[in-house]
């Protein structure tokens, strides 16, 4: 299998000096159209990341760094004390948009850090070392998506088979993905295989995103409905199963799009490899399980009125959670930019996280 050298579009750009903006592929439009939103205050990159016009964990901490940016060009002129109280006011609100992405406040909480050795700056040199932050943020996270698949390439054998469940590529990230960085370079190796991407319900992220990435590149790919993966994989089709994740405690456990976790038990009872691919920015390790991880709760609309056609009875009840905690205990490995997490046990994260960080 060969991928296509047409470099794919970047999820998203920042455009100009201190007193740019954000442009941003918005994702709510894929695959019939390809529109491109201009995000020149911090609300509407607050309601960019909340209506997932941009989403996937590593993309949106990378785009809370620029709308954090965006939010301060307003206080460029204040004063040192008036600038640090914005700063804070901006971090906040974003850190609002969505609960459970642990990227997200990893983003914010690194330009708060930083900002707090900046005091004998001024504002207006503040605001341009926290630019040049955000951009740091962004090429670290496209080399990560590098180095996620180089590390993870060597687990898809010739000819297999593999299963992704909701989103994982570039779309989600600044590079290549992490779930698909692996497949993209496993093909690249010169490894035939045929990917099978869930629909992911109910906002159907797999079959308008990750199926157009995968046409882009020029990968082979079919799409199923969620509820076919397990004859799929009793038919043999499927011989792997890689997804990323948006948040992993400090034991492994790792929260993805709701109906992972039903991906992992099927994959389980079919005795197929489940693999998470993600960055050590995906660790919260103050979580000790996933017990501990938020879940974030979404609109009962997307449910009953998905993409605006009604599909369900006025006043029925709807339960809407969009995330699920996939447990180590079904996670072979877990692909990171620092190695391969195997097993999956709160002693190999902490020993391949900190080896990776002294590296």
């Amino acid at each position: 299998m060969t991928t296509d050298n047409t470099t794919p579009p970047r999820t998203m750009t920042w455009v100009g000096g201190t007193d740019g903006y954000l442009r941003l592929i918005d994702q709510t439009k894929l695959p019939v159209e390809f529109v491109e939103l201009e995000c020149r205050t911090v609300e509407e990159v607050w309601q960019a990341i909340k209506q997932l016009s941009v989403r996937g964990a590593p993309a949106i901490g990378v785009a809370a760094a620029y709308g954090t940016v965006i939010g301060l060009q307003s206080a460029v002129n204040a004063t040192p004390e008036e600038f640090d109280a914005r700063r804070r006011e901006v971090t906040e609100y974003l850190a609002s948009s969505r609960p459970t992405a642990v990227n997200l406040f990893w983003a914010l909480n690194r330009l708060n850090r930083l900002a707090e050795t900046l005091a004998d700056l001024t504002p207006a040199q503040q605001l341009e070392r926290l630019l040049e932050e955000a951009r740091e943020i962004e090429e670290e996270d496209r080399e990560m998506c590098a180095a996620i698949g180089r590390h993870g390439a060597d687990l898809l054998a010739d000819g297999t088979g593999v299963l992704t469940h909701c989103n994982a590529g570039g779309l989600a990230t600044a590079g290549d993905g992490t779930a698909l960085s692996v497949i993209f370079a496993a093909a690249a190796q010169g490894k035939t295989l045929q990917v099978y991407a869930d629909e992911t319900r109910p906002l159907l992220q797999g079959a308008r995103l990750t199926t157009w990435e995968l046409q882009q590149r020029g990968v082979p790919a079919t799409l199923i409905c969620d509820s076919m993966a397990g004859w799929a994989m009793k038919e043999g089709r499927i011989s792997a199963v890689i997804t990323g994740a948006d948040r992993i405690a400090a034991n492994g456990d790792a929260a993805n799009k709701i109906g992972t976790y039903s991906v992992a038990l099927l994959a389980k009872a079919h005795g197929i490899p489940f693999y998470v691919a993600a960055p050590s920015s995906t660790f919260d390790l103050e979580l000790a399980t996933g017990a501990d991880i938020p879940i974030e709760q979404r609109a009962p609309e997307e449910v009953t009125h998905g993409f605006g056609k009604q599909t369900a009875p006025d006043g029925i009840g709807v339960y809407n959670p969009a995330f699920d905690v996939t447990p180590a205990e079904l996670i072979e490995a877990i692909v990171t930019e620092r190695g391969l997490i195997r097993p999956v046990t709160a002693e190999q994260v902490a020993a391949t996280l900190a080896a990776g960080a002294s590296a």
